[in-house]
């Protein structure tokens, strides 16, 4: 299985809307893992890990997010998988 990890930033109304919880909860039903947090500029910053065609379903589900959240724009790129690394947390 070869693994891809992102560094993604997400802007919009993000914050205060459930994006971290339902990021975890998406990412963890897809089998990814990594981590979420919301950053004092009002963004969100993910690390997501997986197979491919996983991660991919994830940032594209992030362009979306939650129901009461209005994303306008994400920002991705490709960084080095971490081994070892089994879940996907909720950073504060």
């Amino acid at each position: 299985m070869d693994l891809i990890r992102i560094h993604a930033v997400i802007s919009g109304r993000v914050q205060g809307v459930y994006f971290r919880a339902s990021t975890v909860d998406e990412a963890r039903k897809l089998g990814l893992c990594g981590w979420v947090r919301n950053r004092n500029d009002g963004k969100v910053e993910t690390e997501i890990q997986g197979e491919e065609t996983e991660v991919r379903r994830l940032l594209n589900w992030l362009h979306k997010g939650p129901p009461m959240s209005t994303v306008s724009g994400v920002i991705a790129h490709s960084i080095a998988p971490i081994e070892g690394e089994r879940k996907f947390v909720m950073h504060y």
